[in-house]
C-alpha cells in the first residue's frame, strides 16, 4: 500500500467528521449542507442537515426516525464520486441498515466503521473487512473484560428465562433498545408464548417486517383487552419503574445488552437477570477487524478511546483518538416511554 498523504483529508471538526474533497460530513451531530448517515441512532441520525445519503437499507429506518428530508439511499457496495472522493456503503453488523463507509481519495483508503458487530444477525447483513489505509473506529466496549460469548447461547438462556417465568404464571420483561435489540431478539427467539411489546417498538417493527426480516407474531401493549400470562414483553430501558407495567404483574425483569456482562450492572439497575448480548464488536474482536482490514493508522472514537489507542500502538498501529459526540450502547437511542411513538425529529 502507498504511503498516508502527508495532508490530511479527513478533519474532526465542530460539526463532525469532515470529508474535505468531498464537501461531506459523516454521522453530524449538527446541521450541514450534505451528511452521509452509517446508521439511524439517533445519535448518529440528527436532524436539520440539507441533504442525507446512507444505505438503501437503512432508507426507511433512517426517514422513520428523520421525517420529511431529502434522503437517497445506495445499494452495498455501489460505489460513486462525491467531489474528489470514490464513496461506497457497506454492512457494518451493527442493526439493519447500519453501514461502513469506504472513502478512496488519490489512492489512499479510508473507512468509517460507524457501530459494528461481528457476530451474525438474521436481520442484517454481516459486516465485511474491508483493506484500508486508515480506519475511524468505534470502540465502544474496548476493554479486555468485555469479551462475548456467542449469542445463541446467550439467546438459549433468554429463552430459558422465560420459559421459567412462563411455568411459574409470570411474565418476563426483556428491555431492549427499541431499534434494532429488540428487532434481534424477535428474530431470533422460539416461540414459548405470547409477545406484547411497548408503542415505541410498534413502527420499527413493521418497517423489519416491510424488508422481509421474519419476526415472532407479537402485539402493541395498547391493542390487549385482558391480563396475559407467560408473554415476554420487550420495552426499552426506560420504561423500568414506570407505571406502564403495572398491568404485566406478576412479572420479572431482565435486560439485553453489553453492558450486563458486567454484574455492578445488573444490580445498580435491580434487574432479576441480565444478558450479555451486545450489538458492537467486543475488545477482542475490534483488534481482529483492524488486523484483517491490514489498516496502517488507526482513529477511536466513542468508548474506551485512550485504551484502545495504547493498545494498538504498543502492537504497532500509528493510533489516534477523537472525541466525539457519538454515545454507543445505552444512550444511542431517543427512548420513548409513551405508548404513541411517533417520530419526533431532535432539535437542531
Amino acid at each position: 500500500m502507498p504511503l498516508l498523504q502527508e495532508r490530511a483529508w479527513l478533519h474532526l471538526t465542530p460539526h463532525g467528521i469532515y470529508c474535505e474533497p468531498g464537501n461531506f460530513y459523516i454521522d453530524p451531530w449538527r446541521p450541514v449542507e450534505k451528511a452521509l448517515i452509517t446508521h439511524a441512532h439517533s445519535d448518529h441520525a440528527r436532524y436539520g442537515s440539507r441533504f442525507y445519503l446512507t444505505a438503501q437499507e437503512n432508507l426507511p429506518l433512517l426517514r422513520h426516525r428523520l421525517g420529511d428530508v431529502y434522503i437517497e439511499g445506495w445499494a452495498w457496495g455501489e460505489e460513486r464520486r462525491i467531489g474528489e472522493v470514490a464513496v461506497a456503503f457497506y454492512p457494518a453488523g451493527h442493526i439493519r441498515g447500519a453501514s461502513q463507509i469506504r472513502l478512496s481519495y488519490k489512492g489512499e483508503v479510508w473507512v468509517i466503521t460507524g457501530d459494528y458487530k461481528r457476530h451474525s444477525d438474521p436481520t442484517t447483513a454481516a459486516f465485511e473487512p474491508l483493506k484500508a489505509h486508515g480506519v475511524i473506529s468505534e470502540c465502544t466496549f474496548g476493554l479486555p473484560i468485555y469479551q462475548w460469548a456467542s449469542p445463541e447461547h446467550v439467546l438459549e438462556e433468554i429463552a430459558a428465562w422465560w420459559q421459567k417465568c412462563a411455568s411459574e404464571g409470570k411474565n418476563a420483561v426483556l428491555y431492549a433498545y427499541s431499534l434494532g435489540k429488540a428487532q434481534r431478539l424477535l428474530a431470533s427467539l422460539p416461540e414459548i408464548g405470547p409477545v406484547v411489546v411497548h408503542g415505541a417498538l410498534t413502527p420499527i417493527n413493521k418497517l423489519y417486517e416491510a424488508g422481509g426480516v421474519r419476526l415472532l407474531p407479537w402485539k402493541p401493549a395498547a391493542n390487549l383487552t385482558h391480563k396475559v400470562k407467560g408473554a415476554l414483553v420487550l420495552a426499552p430501558p426506560a420504561v423500568q419503574k414506570s407505571a406502564w407495567l403495572r398491568r404485566f404483574e406478576p412479572y420479572e425483569e431482565g435486560q439485553a445488552s453489553g453492558w450486563m456482562a458486567i454484574r455492578g450492572r445488573r444490580r445498580q439497575k435491580a434487574l432479576d437477570r441480565g444478558f450479555p448480548l451486545s450489538d458492537h464488536a467486543d475488545y477482542y474482536q475490534l483488534l481482529q477487524t483492524l488486523r484483517e482490514m491490514e489498516v496502517e493508522k488507526v482513529i477511536f472514537t466513542h468508548g474506551y478511546t485512550e485504551v484502545m489507542r495504547a493498545t494498538a500502538a504498543a502492537m504497532g498501529w500509528e493510533a489516534h483518538t477523537w472525541q466525539t459526540l457519538y454515545q454507543g450502547e445505552g444512550v444511542e437511542e431517543e427512548e420513548r416511554t409513551r405508548e404513541d411513538s411517533n417520530p419526533q425529529p431532535p432539535d437542531p
